[in-house]
């Protein structure tokens, strides 16, 4: 991965939402690279260069978490704790993107340092668009924070 890379980390097990998810985020053409996790220990073990990821640079962080709530192995939940608890990953965005209508789900991913929270929509149309505009606006229009280990080998003190 270089630099300048876009990589979306997409932590979806149901097939057909994420070949939707998928194919909306590859028309978009926003990032060149999707990395996917069918199950919460998969996303852990990408982002914190474990098991299968073991060779993977640590530095080499995705810009953006795409994270459904009902996975298998370790929920939802637990991944955005992980994420958000780490030095290393607690700056990569993270959209909950779910089909769960439980309000404690809503209320937890906030407590828990989620920064967007997107109930995916039934239809195909609608749930593209989205799929777009949150892509369009977390990896063209947010500026991203300055990575840890950046600052950390430049010797900053951030």
């Amino acid at each position: 991965m270089t630099v300048d890379e876009i990589v979306i980390l997409l932590v979806e097990d149901n097939p057909a939402d994420l070949e939707l998810t998928l194919h909306a985020l590859r028309q978009s053409k926003l990032a060149n690279r999707i990395e996917v996790a069918r199950d919460g220990e998969e996303a852990l073990d990408y982002l914190f260069c474990r098991g299968p990821h073991s060779k993977r640079e640590r530095f080499e962080v995705p810009r953006l978490v795409l994270l459904d709530l009902k996975i298998p192995k370790i929920d939802g939940l637990e991944v955005l704790h992980q994420i958000k608890q780490h030095p290393h990953t607690r700056t990569i965005p993270v959209v909950i993107l779910t089909a769960s209508k439980e309000q404690q789900d809503l209320v937890t991913g906030y407590r828990l340092g989620v920064n967007s929270y997107l109930q995916k929509p039934v239809d195909f149309d609608a749930f593209q668009k989205i799929i777009v505009q949150l892509g369009m606006y977390w990896l063209v229009v947010n500026e991203p924070p300055p990575h840890v280990m950046d600052a950390e080998n430049r010797g900053s003190t951030e």
